[in-house]
């Protein structure tokens, strides 16, 4: 019965997953035509069961000049699995319905990809994608899909088991176990000698056949590979190899383990422990002793009686050697480690570069997959600063920053150079968006899938510890963006448990809602309710904390804390929710268990009731009023009420809102001064003019850091940043490009008025920091709601009023001052007397005041520019990005007036080399490409050269570094 139950379900298998791939002829030679490829959608791993557009391949061969198993060769669509960036009509295939696409090669094999004469090819390597690239066909496991291709006159291959068509037989979790008969058949393209062998041992044999068959009984535990032979002149051959589990081993965890790795005194061993309720068996693969990444008895796991717990102790470790490892789940699923401190990516990896990350260990070859890394008696680090008493969290001001576009090496270890920078302009918290791992490496970090291991992107793990304490010795807190609301699709906790069909999360999955119960999620959503969540985001807090001694994290979307089916609706999602504030309580709890004091701040963005009650238990929230400060800064009524950025005015108890006008998730707001800015036809004040647009940013900093509690700004709004959010990499402009890496500017400070700029914002983080008790627990007063605005801080250590006309006209307004007496005016010097009483002032378009009763001299500042827009030009702008320059650049200036332009090149003798552009351009901020008018940058040869700007007859120079 045993036996017609196991060919039973292999013969309901070949109804089912038998035709993820048909192809015809049955045996492909490189020189046929009419070859076509079939996949069905309703197979293998389910990526194109819901697509309801066209499909195109994604496919290579591998020949006898790969270098591996994978090396696909004379590939189609661009040689890695990236988004389509057109759709390409030759590629294309043909909707067969119910989920079948068929592929028809339009010449033959070895025509179709360009293989040259004396390469042998192998096999067809191919993936079938969506129009956007985005969702992939593949094999059951997830692993590309291959085609074999015949050289010889004879050829044979195996049809059951089933194959996907990798050597993995299926269905899986596949029952073979000693005593399991295994029927198979094996076909040949010619009438000939056939046999049959199981672990070498010949079971069935046959001449001048094509079809053979035989139904052996299993008898060994571990390893097994069965080998068909079909000889007619020449013999050719087709093999899979195969596990049969032993017995899985029973006992509970040994004392003192927990979840992920754990390393043992000896320095030779480790135990791995992995939660995977509801799983059959779990062996652990990779290079361990006798180990390799294929399933064997020895590295199955031993289950815990209540079936939650997998583990297994592994010996005879080299201290100090690092080993890649994988858990092979039920035959099928592979994942890394969930507590791994390091992962190695296949598709990520090869573009680290040994400056970012010395030494990294090769991916181990011919594998699948993200693969973690364990490493006993590795390389520790010494504390400078053990101990570090972080900032009142009442005035810390934050510097948010993404590394990648903050310095060009993108490294924790040439991150280290800019702390002087920072500690100069006066910032005490440093924010830096995530920096464990994620998908890619060209991200803005929110894509997470290993959340205890660092982004190697960024740098090996000590130095990232070494800069969190160089800033620590610099008096500087650092605070990690960490995204917990959810884990991309190569997380092993989406891995674990997922319905391919559906495309979401199984519904047994212990950490995942099948689907989000909010709106504006991404990835898939943690349950923030379960045990299993729970106990994940307890130990990643306590990981970063503890081992890397953070000072905080800022939560990402900490809003989707929730289990409120709000569906789409934003209302019902951000109304009071009681569960949602007592799974906040409870993660600020454990943070504060394990880092006293620490910072837990939150991009809640929800209802004042709900940020009041977290606020009130210590944790810090995002105060956005962007919209409001930039309506300010261009010059516009509307919206230009910013007074929310005072946690009184929401009826905040505590100052715990971290207030900012400008983020990562924003729009520049010098940007929009240069792009969309006011002006005045009655006095020519035009914000649109850079040096106006740069004054107007003053004067909205200077409404931003003199209100009371926490303050943050986003990297390089110091320098007046206004390249736009959603600036291409390739030198366009287009909404789809808002996480494209963006220009590094730090030769802003080479500008006068950016540089003044630069040191309004030390100049205010000084006074903070000098007068931290007046800025945590001050008195505020404010009036800002006209185009006069004003704010009042009130404290025993400092009396402060700023007074702003943010129209572009002459404007006059009242205000009292707390006191009467003598005044400073701290940013543009000299003295106010105040009344004490209301008194008038008339204040020029975009001028500001920021008043103090004491005599607190800050850094020095230069004059500003005087804007004249009928007078001689003060300042040209001009940025060129990226540069070095590859291919192309675009060039980006600025117009403060009318008038005729030219661009020009020349070398480093003076001589030109092209034209540009030269014409009539309006006011305003123009683009233009470097290879325009017939000039080519690709032309040049690699060196420095001179982009020459006039204007007018005023000219700017700008260094061109061309690097092929």
């Amino acid at each position: 019965m045993k036996q017609f139950l196991l060919s039973l379900l292999v013969l309901i298998a070949t109804a089912t997953q038998a035709q993820l791939l048909t192809f015809s002829p049955s045996f492909i030679k490189d020189n046929d035509a009419g070859v076509t490829i079939t996949v069905d959608a309703n197979k293998g791993n389910l990526g194109l069961v819901t697509n309801t557009g066209t499909v195109y391949i994604h496919s290579g061969v591998i020949t006898s000049l790969s270098t591996s198993a994978s090396d696909w060769r004379y590939v189609k669509l661009g040689g890695t699995p990236n988004l389509f960036t057109t759709a390409q009509p030759t590629l294309a295939c043909t909707s067969l319905g119910g989920g079948l696409y068929r592929f028809s090669y339009p010449s033959d094999i070895r025509s179709f990809y360009g293989v040259p004469a004396g390469e042998s090819i192998l096999k067809i390597s191919i993936l079938f994608r969506s129009t956007n690239g985005q969702n992939v066909q593949r094999n059951l496991d997830g692993s590309d899909m291959y085609v074999p291709v015949y050289s010889t006159s004879i050829g044979t291959r195996i049809t059951v088991p089933l194959m996907q068509p990798t050597f993995t037989p299926v269905p899986e979790p596949f029952s073979r176990a000693v005593g399991d008969a295994l029927p198979i058949t094996a076909i040949a393209n010619l009438s000939s000698n056939q046999r049959i062998l199981l672990n070498g041992v010949q079971v069935q044999s046959s001449t001048a056949t094509t079809t053979l068959s035989a139904n052996p009984v299993l008898t060994q535990v571990g390893s097994n590979k069965v080998v068909v032979e079909a000889t007619s002149g020449t013999t050719a051959r087709d093999s899979f190899t195969f596990f049969v589990a032993g017995p899985t081993p029973v006992a509970p965890l040994p004392a003192g383990v927990r979840e992920g790795i754990n390393y043992n005194p000896n320095n030779t061993e480790a135990t791995l422990v992995l939660f995977a309720p509801f799983k059959n068996r779990v062996t652990i693969i990779g290079e361990f002793p006798g180990s390799g990444f294929v399933e064997t008895v020895a590295y199955q796991m031993t289950k815990t009686p209540d079936g939650n717990y997998w583990w297994k102790t592994i010996s005879g470790l080299t201290p100090g050697q690092e080993y890649a490892y994988q858990y092979l789940v039920d035959g099928i699923i592979r994942i890394g480690d969930p507590y791994t401190e390091k992962v190695l990516d296949p598709f990520n990896d090869p573009f680290i570069l040994p400056t970012t990350f010395p030494n990294l260990k090769p991916y181990p070859t011919g594998q699948q997959g993200i693969v973690s890394v364990l490493q006993t008696n590795a390389p520790g680090y010494t504390w400078q600063v053990p101990n570090f008493v972080r900032p009142n969290k009442k005035a810390i001001v934050v510097y948010e920053l993404l590394l990648r576009d903050f310095i060009a090496n993108h490294d924790f270890k040439t991150m280290k150079d800019t702390i002087p920078y920072l500690k100069k302009l006066g910032i005490n918290t440093i924010h830096i968006m995530p920096f464990n791992e994620f998908e890619g490496n060209q991200s803005w970090g929110y894509n997470p899938n290993y959340f205890f291991a660092p982004d190697k992107f960024y740098g090996p793990k000590n130095d990232v510890k070494s800069f969190i304490d160089a800033c620590h010795q610099n008096g500087i807190a650092v605070v990690m963006d960490m995204v917990m609301n959810h884990v991309f699709g190569s997380g092993p906790q989406a891995l674990l448990y997922f319905n391919n069909a559906l495309g979401e999360p199984a519904a047994n999955n212990p950490w995942l809602n099948r689907q989000a119960p909010h709106p504006f999620s991404v990835g898939y959503d943690f349950n923030h309710t379960t045990a299993a969540t729970k106990y994940l985001v307890d130990r990643v807090v306590q990981h970063w904390l503890t081992e890397y001694k953070l000072d905080g994290f800022r939560w990402d979307l900490s809003k989707g804390f929730t289990q409120r089916q709000c569906g789409t609706d934003a209302g019902c999602w951000s109304n009071y929710d009681f569960d949602r504030v007592q799974t906040w309580k409870r993660i600020y709890d454990v943070m504060q268990a394990a880092s006293p004091n620490s910072y837990c701040i939150l991009e809640h963005l929800g209802i004042d009731q709900e940020e009041n009650e977290l606020s009130n238990y210590g944790m810090l929230l995002w105060g956005k009023q962007t919209d409001e400060y930039n309506q300010v800064s261009m010059g516009y009524i509307q919206n230009s009420d910013y007074s929310r950025i005072i946690h009184t005015a929401r009826g905040f108890n505590q100052p715990h809102l971290l207030g900012y006008a400008e983020s990562h998730d924003e729009e520049r707001t010098m940007y929009k001064n240069i792009t969309f800015g006011n002006q005045s036809g009655a006095n020519g004040y035009n914000v649109r003019l850079l040096a106006t647009a740069l004054r107007r940013q003053e004067m909205l900093v200077a409404q931003l850091l003199t209100v009371v509690g926490p303050k943050m700004f986003w990297q390089f709004a110091e320098l007046g940043y206004d390249i736009t959010i959603n600036a291409c990499a390739n030198t366009t402009i287009n909404p789809d490009c808002r996480t494209d890496n963006k220009p590094i500017t730090w030769n802003y400070l080479d500008v006068p008025e950016r540089r003044r700029l630069n040191l309004i914002y030390a100049s205010l983080n000084y006074l903070r920091l000098q007068k931290q008790d007046a800025f945590a627990l001050g008195n505020m007063q404010w009036g800002t709601g006209g185009l006069f605005k004003w704010l009042k801080l009130q404290h025993s250590t400092l009396n402060l009023v700023v007074v702003a006309n943010m129209d572009v006209n002459n404007h006059t307004g009242t205000v009292a001052f707390p006191t009467a007496g003598t005044y400073y005016d701290y940013l543009l010097g000299g003295t106010f007397t105040s009344t004490g009483s209301t008194q008038t002032f008339n204040l020029s378009p975009g001028e500001y005041h920021v008043y103090i009763d004491q005599n607190i001299t800050g850094p020095v500042l230069p004059p500003p520019v005087v804007v004249n827009p009928t007078g001689p030009i003060q300042n040209i702008r001009v940025l060129v990005y990226p540069n070095p320059v590859k291919t192309d650049a675009l060039i980006e200036y600025d117009m403060p007036e009318n008038g005729k332009v030219f661009i020009t090149v020349h070398n480093a003798q003076g001589q030109q080399l092209g034209t540009i552009y030269q014409g009539f351009k309006n006011i305003g901020t123009h683009q233009i490409s470097l290879n325009s008018n017939g000039f080519n940058a690709q032309k040049l040869q690699s060196g420095m050269y001179f982009l020459h700007l006039n204007l007018n007859g005023n000219k700017r120079v700008e260094k061109l570094l061309i690097q092929h």
